[in-house]
């Protein structure tokens, strides 16, 4: 909905002050300079500046249903050239009506007509020109608005798309390795069943919370980890380790599983021997640090940790802090793979903890 300038509280304020101090100006020129009675001054410069505060509001209400193009500009001179001699004519009579006997007032009058014209002209374009550029820049900011409302429709519409599939993508697995212990052990396929339950209920629970706190991410993996346990037994041993200052802090839901998933692929799936997979939380310069390390195979080229999982979490911090560096890879010597996730944390969050 179109919003007048004399709707706005301050706008009207101001109006009615210079429109107060014009008159007041008006009527001492009258008054003091051309040596007319106060009455006479005072009823010229009420009648005369009225019909132009008149004219202006017509001409402010027109251009709120009506905005003329560049090449229209034309229309609004021609407009305020008729407003502005209806105006002068209407003050005319009204004045030539009231003063009918006094001559010399009668005399000025006539003379002055072409200067009152050239004022109310002027008065009436400045205020034409400036409901323009009110009207064109709220226009212009209400383009801007619906455009940001879209980008961010189409930003969470993105992040929550990406977010749902890491779920299928995680399920198949599960539901795999399930498949794959029912035939060598029954037992250990239903606790898994049941565990893969309360992790889908904890993800239908969050489903609507772009943001968690690091505790409950983490109470959120170990969910996961428990399954994965149950599919590779004493193989797997987590280390985690979560400084005290970081447990309120928060990061984008589901971000961590991925990085947890890919550890535990590539460090498991390619050998028989036991592996221990290092979770560390904490917190450097204003920023959450999560660095998942895994042992690797050098030789396997799915080492290299290319998979959805991270480019759905690379896509995702983008979209939220339009930085491409917040998910960093790295190897070691020993055949130590490293992944390590940033979070920018706001200043008087960290103040809380």
């Amino acid at each position: 909905m179109t919003t007048t300038p004399l709707s706005v509280k301050q706008i009207k304020i101001i109006s009615s002050i210079i429109l107060v101090s014009w008159m007041v100006a008006c009527a001492a020129i009258i008054y003091f300079i051309l040596n007319f009675s106060w009455q006479i001054a005072l009823v010229d410069s009420i009648i005369s500046n009225s019909v132009l505060a008149i004219g202006c509001i017509i001409i402010s209400n027109m251009l709120g249903y009506y905005q003329p193009k560049n090449e229209k500009m034309l229309f609004i001179l021609l407009l305020t050239a008729l407003l502005s001699l209806v105006a002068v004519y209407l003050a005319k009579y009204a004045l030539n009506y009231l003063f009918l006997n006094v001559k010399s007032y009668q005399l000025f009058l006539t003379f002055s007509l072409p200067f009152r014209y050239i004022i109310a002209f002027l008065c009436l374009t400045w205020c034409a020109l400036a409901n323009i550029l009110w009207y064109r820049l709220e226009e212009q900011s209400e383009t801007q608005g619906r455009l940001l409302a879209a980008q961010n429709l189409a930003k969470e519409a993105e992040l929550n798309k990406l977010r749902h599939q890491l779920q299928p993508h995680f399920l198949f697995n599960s539901l795999n390795s399930v498949f794959a212990l029912t035939i060598v052990n029954p037992t250990e396929a239903g606790t898994m069943i049941t565990k893969l339950a309360s992790f889908l209920r904890g993800t239908l629970k969050r489903d609507d919370e772009v943001w968690v706190s690091v505790a409950e991410e983490m109470e959120y993996i170990q969910l996961y980890l428990d399954i994965e346990k149950v599919r590779f037994s004493h193989r797997l041993t987590i280390d985690v380790q979560i400084e005290e200052n970081t447990l309120n802090l928060c990061l984008p839901g589901t971000l961590l599983q991925p990085i947890v998933e890919n550890a535990i692929k590539f460090g498991l799936y390619n050998t028989s021997a036991a592996i221990t997979i290092t979770i560390r939380v904490k917190l450097e310069s204003n920023t959450l640090m999560i660095c998942v390390a895994n042992p690797f195979d050098p030789k396997m080229t799915a080492s290299k940790g290319t998979g959805f999982g991270l480019t759905s979490i690379r896509r995702r911090l983008y979209l939220l802090f339009a930085d491409h560096s917040l998910l960093q890879t790295e190897t070691q010597n020993d055949n130590l793979y490293i992944t390590t996730l940033k979070i920018p944390q706001k200043d008087d969050q960290n103040d809380t903890n």
